[in-house]
């Protein structure tokens, strides 16, 4: 059952997030500066999970691994944007990183080979943005 604070994943918040779109990634530094990088997304609105394939020496994967684990996915497209907010977490197993690329290849294309890939996984607890209102699906068609 969920909370009432628990976000809402509407259709055109879907939509937008199934589109392909690159996005940008903020993870914390040390010192609590923001490290903002171009990245692709996938998200599933079933769980409320972002996940964004990396290799396991970025920048954006030493941040989680040393507990800067709040980050923000921000994807724009003109006038229609999206930020997810969420606590990531580092998955190195075999089983999410291939769910991982296989998430990113129907999104984006099959990714390039990186024997040192992770997966930063994000549970989404907060959206911000409008793409709710200017991609919902009955809109679309007026």
């Amino acid at each position: 059952m969920s909370s009432p604070t628990a976000p809402v994943f509407g259709p055109g918040l879907v939509t937008f997030l199934t589109e392909r779109h690159l996005a940008t990634l903020t993870t914390l530094r040390a010192d609590g500066s923001p490290h903002v990088v171009p990245v692709g997304v996938t998200f599933d609105a079933a769980t409320g999970t972002a996940r964004v394939i990396t290799s396991g020496t970025s920048a954006k994967a030493r941040h989680v691994r040393a507990g800067q684990s709040r980050v923000a996915v921000c994807q724009v497209d003109g006038k229609v944007w999206t930020t997810l907010e969420g606590t990531a977490v580092v998955r190195d197993d075999p089983a999410s990183i291939a769910d991982a690329e296989a998430r990113y290849a129907v999104r984006y294309q099959e990714p390039r080979v990186n024997p040192a890939r992770v997966v930063l996984e994000i549970s989404v607890d907060r959206v911000l943005g409008n793409a709710e209102r200017w991609r919902a699906p009955e809109q679309e068609a007026q």
